[in-house]
């Protein structure tokens, strides 16, 4: 702790003073009907410059003083941790608005490591100038205005909560630009592009010329299946699966499968999420079973055949994209991530409510409205067009086609009660 060595009274409320640890001299003073007393850096190394200056800060403070507009500043991390405990205590009881944990999010991400030790007061345009240049070299691509006005909000809050409690003024508060990418269309498949893209994966797993990159293939094609049946990302919620976040509900040669999100872009701020899956990914799920006799419920989902899980995924469905001819959409280049967007282009053609899809995606109705806006009229088709198609009527069926399905019958509900004896008996299917 810094040691005072030497002391220079000039009034009865003001004096300058040293420490071991600075060669500059430092004011402090009391001001008229204030009970704190104030220290301030003269940054002088000479007496008389540093008693000089002295009765310029000592002036200056009293001016502001009596006009109301003294302030005493905190640390940036210090006020924004009190919002953040503020938002927090509103969404715990119920009284806090979705966009809450978005604010959160960008301050805990963002300002705090930016600013953290810097003063409110300090915040001027040029100090915002330079993070949002951080700020840009930090995100993967150009922030959309959507997230930029997530961003402001949120930092407003800060600079509210900081005049409130008088620790800056209204006049200190820097301007704030909102001007971002637009939101863009998000890349998808339609049903026969998804086709030749599983084809592509398919052909290259039989080609494969060595035993890890067949097994990468044949994981990616179970990876493709589950994600665009489920809407999961890819990515972090998708590579934490493990075998106990599989539930099913069986009734004879039917079932319906459940898979639980536990880790990912917003598990933390709403837990849990549940997904619905839909009854394609019962061929993923055999074929993993298959590979993996030995699973147990902590075990990951999607993993190589040693135990180890890879991240060429990414790189094996590139290459498949690209010799499909299929990674050049109209609304820009496809990955992974179009998996997820093509479940809910799919889902909105089927019918599916926006409020069903967010929930079931863990993502919010407005941000479908936004993306996928361009999907609607194509829903309506029918009535804007003001045709409407004859609906083919199916062919009969033929004794052979009958046998097979009931044959097919059988053996789900066979399969189903094995895998529901499984999971009581080992807590996955």
């Amino acid at each position: 702790m810094a040691k005072q060595i030497d002391r220079h009274d000039i009034n009865d409320e003001l004096y300058i003073f040293k420490q071991d640890n600075s060669e500059r001299w430092y004011a402090r003073f009391t001001l008229t009907n204030h009970k704190k007393w104030l220290c301030k850096s003269t940054k002088k190394k000479d007496k008389d410059e540093a008693i000089a200056m002295a009765h310029r800060i000592f002036l200056d403070h009293q001016i502001r003083h009596e006009n109301n507009s003294l302030v005493q500043s905190k640390r940036f991390k210090d006020v924004a941790d009190r919002v953040i405990e503020k938002l927090e205590e509103q969404l715990e009881h119920g009284g806090g608005k979705r966009t809450f944990k978005d604010y959160i999010r960008a301050l805990e991400n963002y300002h705090i490591p930016y600013f953290a030790r810097t003063f409110v007061t300090s915040i001027n345009q040029e100090a915002i100038t330079k993070f949002v240049q951080w700020r840009a070299n930090r995100m993967s691509k150009p922030p959309a205005s959507s997230t930029l006005l997530t961003h402001n909000a949120a930092l407003n809050l800060v600079f509210k909560e900081a005049i409130e409690q008088k620790w800056m003024i209204a006049a200190q508060v820097p301007v704030l630009s909102s001007k971002g990418e637009a939101g863009t269309r998000r890349a998808a498949f339609s049903e026969g592009e998804y086709d030749s893209v599983l084809d592509e994966i398919y052909e290259s797993e039989k080609n494969a010329h060595s035993a890890k990159t067949r097994q990468i293939r044949e994981l990616l094609y179970d990876y493709c299946e589950i994600a665009v049946n489920t809407g999961i990302r890819p990515g972090t919620e998708m590579e934490n699966l493990t075998w106990r976040d599989i539930e099913m509900k069986t009734q004879g040669n039917k079932a319906q499968f459940f898979i639980n999100v536990t880790k990912g872009k917003t598990t933390k701020y709403t837990g849990t999420r549940k997904v619905v899956c839909r009854r394609d990914v019962i061929g993923a799920l055999t074929r993993l079973r298959e590979r993996f006799p030995l699973r147990i419920p902590s075990q990951k989902l999607f993993l190589l055949t040693s135990g180890e899980p890879t991240p060429q995924l990414g790189k094996a469905f590139e290459k498949a994209l690209q010799k499909s001819g299929l990674k050049v959409s109209p609304r820009g280049p496809r990955t992974l991530y179009s998996l997820r967007h093509t479940y809910i282009t799919w889902q909105l053609l089927a019918g599916t409510s926006m409020d069903v899809i967010a929930r079931q995606c863990g993502t919010s109705a407005a941000m479908i409205e936004q993306h996928y806006s361009h999907v609607k009229p194509e829903m309506f088709a029918d009535a804007l067009s003001g045709v409407t198609f004859d609906e083919e009527k199916p062919k009969p069926k033929s004794k052979k086609t009958l046998a097979r399905q009931a044959k097919s019958m059988e053996r789900d509900e066979k399969r189903f009660k094995e895998w529901a004896a499984n999971y009581r008996r080992l807590g996955c299917i």
